[in-house]
């Protein structure tokens, strides 16, 4: 297999020192390119570009980290925000307490997302989500629940 066959190695080292950080019961920073397409961050607390996103297990919420995006809801300024950001534009992912994690290299994606459409969206469950579902004349069922014993 050769080097543009080999997926990036940032969703793995990601999620290692994630759970490194909390291991050590230490606070896991998220250091985020906020200009990258996809990125979904609350706005006001963007700086030169980057955001910082506490993502210690107790601030979060469904907290899921895939190959594609990380994507959690937490609460800013008390009012519940989605998150979602693609593995392209994680920066950085470090300890609050002591500065040690991971910085990665911006340009690793470069190659492989250069496209808007090249990244997945998923929805808060974590399925995809795709804008460009066809439309389809078959009434839509609507959702239920069921309670299992």
């Amino acid at each position: 297999m050769t080097d543009a066959n080999l997926t990036p190695t940032r969703p793995y080292l990601a999620r290692a020192i994630y759970e490194w950080i909390c291991d050590n019961q230490l606070t896991p920073y998220l250091l985020v390119d906020a200009t990258q397409n996809h990125v979904k961050v609350p706005t006001q607390h963007i700086k030169d570009g980057q955001i910082v996103l506490n993502i210690a297990p107790h601030a979060v919420h469904q907290f899921q980290s895939s190959n594609e995006a990380i994507f959690f809801s937490a609460r800013f300024g008390g009012v519940p925000q989605e998150i979602y950001v693609p593995m392209s534009a994680v920066l950085g992912i470090y300890s609050r307490e002591n500065g040690q994690g991971l910085f990665f290299d911006p340009k690793e994606y470069e190659n492989i997302v250069n496209q808007d459409d090249a990244l997945p969206e998923f929805t808060q469950d974590g399925t995809e989500h795709s804008d460009t579902t066809e439309k389809s004349d078959a009434p839509k069922k609507k959702p239920s629940l069921r309670v299992l014993d």
